[in-house]
């Protein structure tokens, strides 16, 4: 029906039909509705960086036939969905330049490195692409909590002897009459025995260990060598573990099973997307100046490689330039918005990895976090290479006021704290951390951090605070012809479906910008200058 409307009169008409059908929502999150392949012909769109919001929405928009030029400062693609491998460069504003030296086939993603299977959108895209993607262990029941006087907890341990105390506790409580006006009598009969099942009790609702835990002597051959289970860890012993809130991160809707990877590096969804572009990203691309009339859009950059200015004209533009890079560029938006874009603090986030043997494995850990607190916060072990000589593990990924504190310090003295964070959960280990490299996301050009906090000091129920300031709805909306498109402006900011999904609804909106304009003219595709 839509390609009749097209043929009959155009792509305002065809807009507008979808405006009418209620494919164009208010609400700037909402998936992308199927459109003609022909509603932007001869309209051109450029795309400000190809990181993952920048690659999604050209390779949409030109899937709806807009001409699209997609410019990229750095030399790749991919922008914070980074994986560093053997003779890259990494670069941060105030500190040498560091170069990885890794072991064939070994790599680092020092960007977001997991994928949670209800991320459907991008897990779909890597489908699309024909990226392979393998299970991301994401956490490991043999890993620790680890407390500030060193005592170190089993992930296996804290989880188990807690949910036993707690069983004992409560099945107490029911028992004593605490609960009777909380509980009808079938109530009480039917969470009893639950108690005992869950909390692995014995007898009249006891708690005395339980294998669940690990084993204090393992089965063998015969008769004389049963498993038993160890005696529990204290109620009070586990409270007083500063990392024991930790035992529930696996219950996080983002961190649950299954979790996947891209084989090779989290950067591959994003060089399959690139190169099923019609037209492929134009790399060390900076940009320098952006301007827009009621007639189209300038956006004038230099070739970093060959020290060249260019400029491109286009009737639109998505800009996916993070905020702080964005408000250091000469651009003539709107007064409130200019003011919103200068406005946005960024986070701080930070990644320390070390090359070793994997001798994290002797210790029964294969991929998986173990919880340290602090500045460096955890050690993450690697879930690809399983038995292999070498891997790559984190001494450190840190972000939030402990982050802050970290990136502040010195790059020596932050590998050897990573390091040190290692030492204190592997004895005798950290030497044989070899090869740090360290990732600042302040630091990092182009990116100046990881993700924004709209409110600051604010904690909301689940990962992520719900996000709805002036500055968030304002950005949220194009400022003239200038559509905004990131992860930032989702309410997942530091994930990839939410760069997608914000990618999504910069398509959208463009598309809604050509029917409410009812544009009749042919306006030129983008062109050098």
């Amino acid at each position: 029906m839509l390609h009749h409307i097209g043929a009959a009169g155009g792509v305002a008409a065809v807009a507008g039909a979808m405006q009418s059908m209620g494919w164009f929502g208010a609400a700037h999150a909402a998936t992308l509705e199927p459109m003609p392949g022909n509603l932007g012909n001869g309209r051109s769109v450029i795309v400000l960086g190809a990181g993952f919001a920048g690659l999604v929405a050209a390779y949409e928009l030109e899937q709806r036939g807009f001409s699209v030029t997609l410019l990229e400062a750095r030399g790749r693609v991919g922008g914070k969905a980074w994986t560093v491998r053997d003779g890259d460069t990494i670069k941060m504003q105030g500190e040498a330049d560091q170069v990885a030296r890794f072991s064939e086939g070994l790599y680092f993603n020092a960007g977001p490195a997991r994928l949670p299977s209800f991320h459907q959108g991008v897990l779909g895209y890597a489908k699309r692409f024909g990226v392979p993607l393998e299970v991301e262990v994401n956490s490991s029941r043999s890993a620790y909590l680890v407390g500030k006087n060193g005592r170190k907890l089993r992930m296996r341990t804290a989880i188990n002897d807690m949910r036993g105390h707690v069983s004992e506790l409560l099945a107490k409580a029911v028992n004593q009459g605490a609960l009777d006006q909380a509980l009808s009598v079938d109530e009480k009969a039917q969470l009893l025995p639950f108690l005992k099942a869950y909390g692995d009790l014995e007898g009249e609702y006891e708690f005395k260990g339980t294998t669940r835990s690990g084993l204090r002597t393992s089965p063998g051959a015969g008769v004389s060598s049963f498993e038993t289970a160890g005696a529990p860890v204290p109620l009070s012993e586990l409270l007083a573990n500063e990392q024991i809130a930790m035992m529930g991160f696996e219950d996080n809707l983002y961190m649950q099973a299954t979790m996947f990877q891209p084989v090779g590096g989290m950067d591959q969804i994003s060089v399959g997307i690139e190169r099923n572009l019609q037209q492929r990203a134009v790399l060390n691309a900076d940009v320098r100046r952006i301007r827009q009339s009621a007639s189209g859009v300038d956006i004038a950059y230099i070739d970093t490689g060959t020290g060249t200015a260019r400029t491109l004209k286009a009737d639109y533009c998505v800009c996916t330039i993070p905020f702080p890079v964005l408000a250091g560029i000469d651009a003539n938006f709107s007064k409130p918005v200019a003011s919103a874009i200068a406005g946005v603090v960024y986070e701080d986030s930070n990644k320390v990895a070390f090359e070793a043997p994997r001798f994290w494995e002797q210790d029964q850990i294969y991929g998986g976090l173990t919880f340290v607190g602090g500045e460096t916060s955890l050690i993450w072990y690697p879930s690809w290479g399983l038995h292999g000589e070498r891997g790559m593990i984190l001494g450190c990924y840190s972000s939030g006021p402990p982050g802050k504190a970290f990136a502040q310090r010195p790059l020596t003295e932050q590998i050897a704290m990573a390091r040190a964070a290692i030492e204190s959960v592997h004895p005798g280990h950290g030497d044989e951390c070899s090869a740090p490299l360290v990732v600042n996301w302040r630091k990092v050009p182009y990116s100046l951090g990881p993700w924004p906090n709209w409110t600051p000091g604010a904690r909301g129920r689940g990962e992520h605070a719900a996000t709805d300031t002036p500055a968030f709805r304002l950005l949220n909306q194009p400022d003239g012809r200038i559509v905004f498109a990131s992860a930032a402006l989702s309410q997942t900011p530091g994930w990839q479906e939410g760069a997608l999904a914000s990618a999504h609804a910069s398509v959208a909106a463009i598309v809604r910008q050509m029917a409410e304009r009812s544009v009749t003219e042919r306006s030129p595709r983008a062109a050098a200058a």
